[in-house]
């Protein structure tokens, strides 16, 4: 039996050209559910001169509106003058299911609170782990306790992202569903012929940031040549991180936090043996055999890259490329996400009153705050309703292309 083919809006601040993981996360997740029969636009702000509407691989439509980025590449939070633009897409379009990515994301929060307001079923992904206890942390954890508070259901990208949701948010367990981050690994592949040399080359391709480990780095590596005189560590730009990858023998992750680490799929793609620290879902990515996991400690950092050193003997690249193409895949990430969008076009129809109620139990203070807000929301789209019917707004033709194989634009597969 077929399945039904859903419309789905994906919203997000994030997205080409700027460069990241969820950028490619959804750009390569519309690629295969548009390949399975659906339908997929994505919306975004304008980056630099790029703005309206552009067409990708596979007739994969980007509205780009015309916002600038405020800060961090984030659009303006404007809340109410967001609606009459996110209404009108998803009239044009057809769309039956919102996909929102990222915690952080402004365009994505507020485009999951009109939807919901119009009564379309929503979806949520977070790429990312918060604390609890810092000043940013508590703000955007009552944001997203806001967001999901009517949410159809929400996507994790490891389990220990599902609990770290979960606690943040307030959303019931059984909503949330993991489906891990993929990597491509067609763009990273082993060398053909290794190249023999007396040094071990490490690669860390990472932000010199804090929450990426940066201090850490800065103890542990003149330890590590200081045992290893022929130890040589490389930081690369990243439009040489696929060719530093393919000849490099070791990668190294020093994060501490990371919700799932995609880079870490990346290298090991690339037949490198992986050091990592065992923080947040990073356990969750590897088999024990293809990374070694220390704790986020520079003396204990030291011992796994010693252990990492002694083990490239045994390892192959094309081996461990080959696992990778069975562990990892893109077409199962997007059949899994089609069963997300069946369970939360199941969810039960609820009148304005049972919906916004929901919000009275984020807070003495806040709960009535969001309680407004949604009120509000109400009432401007159906003053929206009264002085533009839907009915007024024409309607996109989808656009057909020729079938184009799964070789040309995304990974292999067997």
């Amino acid at each position: 039996m077929d399945r039904k083919k859903h419309r789905i809006m994906m919203v997000s601040d994030f997205f080409y050209p700027n460069f990241g993981g969820v950028e490619n996360h959804i750009y390569y997740l519309s690629q295969c559910l548009l390949k399975l029969g659906h339908k997929v636009v994505v919306v975004t702000h304008a980056y630099g001169n790029r703005s309206g509407v552009r067409y990708m691989t596979c007739g994969l439509k980007v509205y780009y509106v015309p916002w600038r980025p405020f800060v961090m590449q984030n659009s303006f939070p404007t809340l109410f003058p967001s609606l009459p633009i996110i209404r009108t897409i998803l009239i044009r379009e057809r769309i039956t299911v919102v996909h929102g990515h990222q915690a952080f994301s402004t365009l994505c929060h507020e485009a999951l609170m009109h939807s919901r307001t119009m009564g379309y079923r929503v979806v949520f992904t977070d790429h990312s782990l918060y604390g609890f206890s810092d000043a940013g942390s508590i703000h955007m954890n009552k944001v997203l306790q806001f967001t999901l508070a009517d949410v159809s259901q929400a996507i994790c990208v490891s389990h220990t992202s599902k609990e770290n949701t979960v606690l943040r948010s307030g959303l019931p367990p059984e909503k949330v569903f993991v489906i891990p981050n993929v990597v491509d690994t067609a763009m990273f592949k082993p060398a053909v012929v290794q190249p023999s040399r007396s040094e071990i080359v490490i690669v860390v391709i990472s932000r010199l940031v804090y929450r990426k480990g940066a201090d850490l780095l800065v103890e542990v590596i003149p330890d590590v040549c200081r045992l290893h005189p022929n130890n040589l560590f490389e930081r690369p730009q990243h439009s040489q991180g696929v060719c530093t990858l393919l000849s490099d023998d070791n990668w190294n992750c020093s994060s501490l936090t990371e919700a799932f680490c995609i880079a870490i799929l990346e290298a090991a793609s690339c037949g490198l043996l992986t050091v990592s620290t065992r923080v947040g879902g990073v356990p969750e990515v590897l088999p024990d055999d293809m990374i070694i996991l220390a704790e986020p400690d520079p003396g204990d950092m030291v011992l796994a890259i010693e252990r990492a050193i002694s083990m490239l003997p045994k390892v192959d690249p094309q081996v461990m490329h080959h696992r990778m193409r069975e562990l990892y895949n893109w077409h199962d990430v997007a059949k899994r996400t089609e069963i997300v969008y069946d369970h939360a076009l199941k969810c039960p129809n609820q009148n304005l009153l049972e919906r916004v109620s929901r919000y009275l139990y984020c807070g003495v203070w806040a709960g009535k705050l969001f309680f407004l807000v949604m009120i509000v929301d109400f009432l401007f789209w159906r003053l929206l309703e009264l002085w533009q019917p839907a009915e007024d707004i024409e309607e996109m033709p989808d656009l057909t292309l020729p079938h184009i194989s799964n070789k040309e634009t995304l990974q292999e597969t067997k």
